[in-house]
Protein backbone atom coordinates (compact mmCIF):
# COMPACT_ATOMS: atom_id res chain seq x y z
CA UNK A 1 0.00 0.00 0.00
CA UNK A 2 1.37 3.37 -1.01
CA UNK A 3 2.19 5.59 1.95
CA UNK A 4 0.10 8.80 1.86
CA UNK A 5 2.05 11.95 1.21
CA UNK A 6 2.70 14.00 4.33
CA UNK A 7 1.12 17.42 4.36
CA UNK A 8 4.05 19.81 4.76
CA UNK A 9 1.93 22.45 6.49
CA UNK A 10 1.69 20.22 9.59
CA UNK A 11 5.42 19.78 10.03
CA UNK A 12 6.71 20.95 13.37
CA UNK A 13 9.25 23.30 11.79
CA UNK A 14 6.37 25.27 10.27
CA UNK A 15 5.11 26.06 13.76
CA UNK A 16 8.08 27.60 15.56
CA UNK A 17 7.69 28.02 19.29
CA UNK A 18 6.99 31.58 20.33
CA UNK A 19 9.73 33.14 22.35
CA UNK A 20 8.77 34.21 25.86
CA UNK A 21 9.51 37.86 25.07
CA UNK A 22 7.44 37.95 21.89
CA UNK A 23 5.20 40.99 21.77
CA UNK A 24 5.49 44.70 22.40
CA UNK A 25 6.52 46.05 25.78
CA UNK A 26 6.23 49.69 26.80
CA UNK A 27 8.26 50.55 29.90
CA UNK A 28 7.54 53.79 31.76
CA UNK A 29 7.22 55.77 28.53
CA UNK A 30 7.09 59.53 29.06
CA UNK A 31 7.09 62.31 26.51
CA UNK A 32 7.03 66.03 27.19
CA UNK A 33 7.84 67.97 24.01
CA UNK A 34 6.92 71.28 25.68
CA UNK A 35 8.42 71.71 29.16
CA UNK A 36 5.92 74.46 29.95
CA UNK A 37 3.01 72.08 29.48
CA UNK A 38 2.11 68.78 31.16
CA UNK A 39 3.60 65.66 29.58
CA UNK A 40 1.74 64.23 26.62
CA UNK A 41 2.62 60.76 27.91
CA UNK A 42 3.33 60.15 31.59
CA UNK A 43 5.09 56.90 32.61
CA UNK A 44 2.94 54.61 30.46
CA UNK A 45 3.71 50.91 30.89
CA UNK A 46 1.94 48.01 29.22
CA UNK A 47 2.55 44.80 27.30
CA UNK A 48 0.83 43.88 24.05
CA UNK A 49 0.74 40.18 23.30
CA UNK A 50 0.13 38.72 19.82
CA UNK A 51 -3.26 37.47 18.72
CA UNK A 52 -5.58 40.16 20.07
CA UNK A 53 -7.52 43.19 18.91
CA UNK A 54 -6.55 46.08 21.16
CA UNK A 55 -8.80 49.12 21.27
CA UNK A 56 -7.32 52.41 22.49
CA UNK A 57 -9.98 54.70 23.95
CA UNK A 58 -9.90 58.07 25.64
CA UNK A 59 -10.86 61.73 25.26
CA UNK A 60 -9.13 64.04 22.80
CA UNK A 61 -5.67 64.98 24.02
CA UNK A 62 -5.30 61.92 26.25
CA UNK A 63 -2.19 60.66 24.41
CA UNK A 64 -3.68 57.93 22.21
CA UNK A 65 -2.00 58.90 18.93
CA UNK A 66 1.27 59.79 20.66
CA UNK A 67 1.37 56.35 22.26
CA UNK A 68 0.77 54.73 18.88
CA UNK A 69 3.51 56.75 17.18
CA UNK A 70 6.06 55.87 19.86
CA UNK A 71 5.25 52.17 19.48
CA UNK A 72 5.73 52.54 15.73
CA UNK A 73 9.07 54.35 16.19
CA UNK A 74 7.64 57.47 14.54
CA UNK A 75 8.56 59.36 17.72
CA UNK A 76 11.70 58.70 19.80
CA UNK A 77 11.03 56.30 22.65
CA UNK A 78 14.45 56.38 24.40
CA UNK A 79 14.51 52.56 24.46
CA UNK A 80 11.20 52.48 26.39
CA UNK A 81 9.50 50.41 23.67
CA UNK A 82 10.63 46.85 22.91
CA UNK A 83 9.51 44.61 20.06
CA UNK A 84 10.12 40.93 20.76
CA UNK A 85 12.51 41.90 23.55
CA UNK A 86 14.61 44.30 21.44
CA UNK A 87 14.44 48.11 21.76
CA UNK A 88 13.07 49.70 18.61
CA UNK A 89 16.24 51.75 18.23
CA UNK A 90 18.25 48.59 17.60
CA UNK A 91 16.02 47.45 14.74
CA UNK A 92 16.37 48.68 11.19
CA UNK A 93 13.50 50.60 9.64
CA UNK A 94 13.25 48.11 6.78
CA UNK A 95 12.87 45.19 9.19
CA UNK A 96 10.31 47.05 11.30
CA UNK A 97 8.26 47.66 8.15
CA UNK A 98 8.00 43.88 7.71
CA UNK A 99 6.55 43.56 11.20
CA UNK A 100 4.50 46.73 11.80
CA UNK A 101 2.07 48.43 9.43
CA UNK A 102 0.19 51.67 10.08
CA UNK A 103 -2.92 53.42 8.84
CA UNK A 104 -2.70 57.06 10.01
CA UNK A 105 -5.63 59.28 10.79
CA UNK A 106 -4.77 61.54 7.86
CA UNK A 107 -4.61 59.41 4.72
CA UNK A 108 -4.35 62.30 2.24
CA UNK A 109 -2.06 61.47 -0.71
CA UNK A 110 -0.93 64.37 -2.88
CA UNK A 111 0.63 62.36 -5.75
CA UNK A 112 -1.60 61.15 -8.57
CA UNK A 113 -1.41 57.39 -8.02
CA UNK A 114 -4.14 54.92 -8.78
CA UNK A 115 -5.54 52.95 -5.87
CA UNK A 116 -3.89 49.82 -7.29
CA UNK A 117 -0.50 51.53 -7.37
CA UNK A 118 -0.93 52.85 -3.84
CA UNK A 119 -1.86 49.44 -2.43
CA UNK A 120 1.03 47.77 -4.27
CA UNK A 121 3.41 50.12 -2.43
CA UNK A 122 2.58 48.12 0.68
CA UNK A 123 4.81 45.38 -0.71
CA UNK A 124 7.89 47.68 -0.76
CA UNK A 125 9.47 46.38 2.49
CA UNK A 126 9.67 42.91 0.97
CA UNK A 127 11.44 44.01 -2.22
CA UNK A 128 15.13 44.51 -2.73
CA UNK A 129 16.44 47.89 -3.80
CA UNK A 130 15.26 48.74 -7.34
CA UNK A 131 13.35 45.43 -7.51
CA UNK A 132 9.99 45.65 -9.27
CA UNK A 133 6.92 44.01 -7.70
CA UNK A 134 6.37 40.50 -8.99
CA UNK A 135 3.32 38.37 -9.66
CA UNK A 136 3.00 37.34 -6.02
CA UNK A 137 3.13 40.97 -4.88
CA UNK A 138 0.38 41.93 -7.32
CA UNK A 139 -1.75 39.01 -6.19
CA UNK A 140 -1.35 39.99 -2.54
CA UNK A 141 -2.22 43.61 -3.34
CA UNK A 142 -5.34 42.53 -5.21
CA UNK A 143 -6.34 40.23 -2.36
CA UNK A 144 -5.94 43.13 0.07
CA UNK A 145 -8.16 45.35 -2.09
CA UNK A 146 -10.76 42.62 -2.32
CA UNK A 147 -10.66 42.10 1.43
CA UNK A 148 -11.15 45.81 2.14
CA UNK A 149 -13.83 46.18 -0.53
CA UNK A 150 -11.96 48.64 -2.72
CA UNK A 151 -11.04 46.44 -5.68
CA UNK A 152 -13.57 48.36 -7.77
CA UNK A 153 -11.46 51.48 -7.11
CA UNK A 154 -8.28 49.87 -8.45
CA UNK A 155 -7.92 52.16 -11.48
CA UNK A 156 -9.24 55.32 -9.83
CA UNK A 157 -6.92 58.19 -8.94
CA UNK A 158 -6.45 58.60 -5.21
CA UNK A 159 -6.93 62.33 -5.75
CA UNK A 160 -10.53 61.70 -6.76
CA UNK A 161 -11.54 59.53 -3.82
CA UNK A 162 -13.85 60.50 -1.01
CA UNK A 163 -12.48 60.49 2.53
CA UNK A 164 -14.01 57.09 3.21
CA UNK A 165 -12.72 55.58 -0.02
CA UNK A 166 -9.24 56.94 0.72
CA UNK A 167 -9.38 55.38 4.19
CA UNK A 168 -10.24 51.98 2.73
CA UNK A 169 -7.42 52.25 0.19
CA UNK A 170 -4.97 53.07 2.99
CA UNK A 171 -6.21 50.05 4.94
CA UNK A 172 -5.72 47.87 1.84
CA UNK A 173 -2.14 49.08 1.52
CA UNK A 174 -1.45 48.18 5.16
CA UNK A 175 -3.02 44.74 4.69
CA UNK A 176 -0.92 44.16 1.54
CA UNK A 177 2.17 44.89 3.63
CA UNK A 178 1.63 41.50 5.26
CA UNK A 179 2.80 42.37 8.76
CA UNK A 180 2.14 40.59 12.04
CA UNK A 181 1.02 43.84 13.66
CA UNK A 182 -1.47 46.33 12.22
CA UNK A 183 -1.96 49.76 13.81
CA UNK A 184 -4.80 52.09 12.87
CA UNK A 185 -5.52 55.63 14.09
CA UNK A 186 -9.27 56.32 13.99
CA UNK A 187 -9.81 54.31 10.79
CA UNK A 188 -13.61 54.63 10.87
CA UNK A 189 -13.78 58.39 11.37
CA UNK A 190 -14.50 59.09 7.67
CA UNK A 191 -16.70 56.06 7.05
CA UNK A 192 -20.47 55.73 7.04
CA UNK A 193 -22.10 53.21 9.38
CA UNK A 194 -22.05 50.36 6.87
CA UNK A 195 -18.37 50.77 6.05
CA UNK A 196 -17.47 51.25 9.73
CA UNK A 197 -18.88 47.82 10.53
CA UNK A 198 -17.37 46.39 7.35
CA UNK A 199 -13.87 47.59 8.25
CA UNK A 200 -14.14 46.33 11.83
CA UNK A 201 -15.29 42.94 10.48
CA UNK A 202 -12.20 42.92 8.25
CA UNK A 203 -9.95 43.59 11.24
CA UNK A 204 -11.65 40.78 13.16
CA UNK A 205 -11.06 38.41 10.22
CA UNK A 206 -7.40 39.43 9.94
CA UNK A 207 -6.92 38.62 13.60
CA UNK A 208 -8.96 35.43 13.62
CA UNK A 209 -7.90 33.93 10.28
CA UNK A 210 -4.38 35.30 9.74
CA UNK A 211 -3.27 35.86 13.31
CA UNK A 212 -2.66 39.57 12.72
CA UNK A 213 -2.52 41.54 15.96
CA UNK A 214 -4.60 44.71 15.61
CA UNK A 215 -4.15 47.90 17.63
CA UNK A 216 -6.81 50.48 16.79
CA UNK A 217 -7.71 53.91 18.15
CA UNK A 218 -11.47 54.37 18.33
CA UNK A 219 -13.87 57.03 19.55
CA UNK A 220 -16.90 54.75 19.39
CA UNK A 221 -17.01 52.85 22.66
CA UNK A 222 -19.58 50.38 21.35
CA UNK A 223 -17.48 49.43 18.34
CA UNK A 224 -14.66 48.70 20.78
CA UNK A 225 -16.97 46.59 22.95
CA UNK A 226 -18.13 44.61 19.93
CA UNK A 227 -14.84 43.95 18.17
CA UNK A 228 -11.95 44.35 20.63
CA UNK A 229 -10.96 41.81 23.26
CA UNK A 230 -8.48 44.10 25.05
CA UNK A 231 -8.87 47.78 25.89
CA UNK A 232 -6.32 50.50 26.61
CA UNK A 233 -8.00 53.44 28.34
CA UNK A 234 -6.02 56.68 28.29
CA UNK A 235 -6.65 59.83 30.33
CA UNK A 236 -4.47 62.96 30.55
CA UNK A 237 -1.43 61.16 29.15
CA UNK A 238 -1.62 58.27 31.57
CA UNK A 239 -2.72 54.68 31.25
CA UNK A 240 -5.99 54.67 33.17
CA UNK A 241 -6.99 51.03 32.66
CA UNK A 242 -5.65 48.12 30.61
CA UNK A 243 -7.03 44.63 30.26
CA UNK A 244 -9.85 42.53 28.89
CA UNK A 245 -13.09 44.20 27.88
CA UNK A 246 -14.93 42.64 30.83
CA UNK A 247 -12.31 44.01 33.25
CA UNK A 248 -12.10 47.54 31.88
CA UNK A 249 -15.34 48.59 30.19
CA UNK A 250 -17.66 49.21 33.10
CA UNK A 251 -20.01 52.20 33.15
CA UNK A 252 -18.16 53.54 36.20
CA UNK A 253 -14.73 53.33 34.57
CA UNK A 254 -15.89 54.92 31.31
CA UNK A 255 -17.54 57.72 33.30
CA UNK A 256 -14.24 58.42 35.02
CA UNK A 257 -12.35 58.45 31.71
CA UNK A 258 -14.74 60.61 29.70
CA UNK A 259 -16.39 62.74 32.40
CA UNK A 260 -19.83 61.54 31.32
CA UNK A 261 -22.42 59.27 32.87
CA UNK A 262 -22.85 55.98 31.01
CA UNK A 263 -25.76 53.59 31.12
CA UNK A 264 -25.16 49.92 30.38
CA UNK A 265 -27.86 48.16 28.36
CA UNK A 266 -28.15 44.72 26.81
CA UNK A 267 -29.70 43.85 23.46
CA UNK A 268 -31.93 40.83 22.92
CA UNK A 269 -28.96 38.82 21.63
CA UNK A 270 -26.97 39.56 24.78
CA UNK A 271 -24.74 42.23 23.21
CA UNK A 272 -23.64 44.90 25.66
CA UNK A 273 -23.83 48.62 24.89
CA UNK A 274 -22.76 51.74 26.74
CA UNK A 275 -25.03 54.74 26.24
CA UNK A 276 -23.58 58.12 27.27
CA UNK A 277 -25.90 60.52 29.05
CA UNK A 278 -25.99 64.18 28.13
CA UNK A 279 -25.37 65.60 31.60
CA UNK A 280 -21.70 66.37 32.18
CA UNK A 281 -20.46 65.12 35.53
CA UNK A 282 -19.70 67.84 38.04
CA UNK A 283 -16.43 67.75 39.90
CA UNK A 284 -16.68 65.78 43.10
CA UNK A 285 -17.25 67.94 46.13
CA UNK A 286 -19.05 70.77 44.28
Amino acid sequence: MKKPKEYSGLKKENFPEKRAEQGITVRALSWQPDTERPPVLDTVSLRLEPGHIYGILGPNGSGKTSLLKHILSLLPSQKAVLLNGEPLERQKAGELAKKLSYVPQDTLVEADYTVGELVLMGRSPWLKRFEAPGKKDRELAEEAMRLTNCLQLKDRSVLKLSGGERQRAAAARAVAQGTEWLFLDEPVSSLDLKHQLELMEILARLCGERGTTVVVILHDVNLALRYCDRLILMKEGRLFRFGSVSETASAKTLSEVYGLDFEEIFAADGSRYMIPRTTVLQKRGN
